[in-house]
């Protein structure tokens, strides 16, 4: 059996023309398009290439886009007051922060900043402490656009054993609570965890990352097991070609799994979609409905 593949790029093409009409009925309502800004700071190449796309999508879909580039040698203070600016503008609906940021910046204290309605990411404390509670308002984008996928080839997840195989803010504690939300078994895990590979080849849905190419062999999988490879890590070769590598090794996976996202075209195209759709939603919210 080989795994049938998770085709995020065609799901995420759906929801994105989906999110052009709605915001469409928006601007009708509204009188102005929904906006995004993002700051980017330094001259990550990753970086400069996710947010080049995210630009594109959003000007697909309507919304206004803002990039602010700002150099990696910007002080903290500079970028609080930015931050700051962009809290205070009514055109502004959704703030992202492009990470990493430079080693010489604190990551908290610039996410914290961000006024939590504005918050598109998910990853303030107050939007974080309601997800965590139940009562989730804006949602991480990546374990959003991996919920979605999950749901997409299983209908229901009530009772599935789900193993997270990671445990940042960004992604895999988030994930594992979307999944418990679904009413599923979450077994959260990282690197280190002793049998890894134990506890994955228990896991219905297995869900990976980490960032650590060829973490997932076939040895962690159960047959027929859902895969979720979000551990992209950008690898150069010697002649200076540069290459994406999931957590999962996909020649091996893909003849025990019963699903499973390729990399890229995976998980990443649902990120982008789901930032889309949480910037709507930060609009639909926002004051200015009043």
């Amino acid at each position: 059996m080989v795994a049938t593949l998770i085709d995020g790029q065609a799901i995420a093409t759906q929801i994105r023309q989906d999110i052009a009409h709605k915001v469409t009925s928006f601007q009708k309502q509204r009188g102005y398009a929904p906006g995004l800004a993002v700051l980017l700071i330094g001259d990550n190449p990753a970086s400069q290439i996710y947010v080049k796309n995210k630009s594109k999508a959003c000007e697909q879909a309507g919304i206004r886009s803002h990039v602010y580039a700002l150099p990696a040698t910007t002080a903290q203070g500079d970028v609080l007051e930015k931050i700051d600016a962009l809290n205070a503008d009514d055109r502004i609906h959704g703030i992202l922060i492009q990470l990493p940021l430079p080693d010489s910046l604190e990551t908290a204290a610039i996410i914290s900043r961000i006024a939590p309605p504005k918050d598109v990411d998910g990853l303030h404390p107050q939007n974080l402490g309601l997800l965590f509670s139940g009562r989730p308002n804006l949602v991480p984008c990546t374990p959003l656009g991996c919920l979605h996928l999950i749901k997409s080839v299983m209908l229901s997840l009530e009772g599935k054993r789900a193993v997270v195989v990671g445990r940042s803010l960004l992604v895999g504690r988030p994930m594992g609570l979307l999944l418990g939300f679904e009413g599923a078994t979450v077994v959260q895990t990282h690197s280190r965890t002793l049998n890894l590979g134990e506890e994955c080849r228990r896991a219905d849905i297995l869900v990976s990352a980490v960032g650590k190419p060829g973490l997932i062999t076939a040895d962690h999988i159960k047959p027929g097991a859902v895969v979720i490879d979000i551990g992209t890590t950008r690898l150069t070769s010697s002649d200076g070609t540069v290459s994406l590598r999931g957590d999962v090794v996909f020649d091996e996976v893909k003849e025990v799994a019963g699903f499973l996202t390729p990399v890229p075209g995976g998980v990443g195209p649902m990120t982008i979609a789901y930032l889309l759709l949480n910037t709507l939603f930060a609009a639909e919210k926002s004051v200015a409905f009043r």
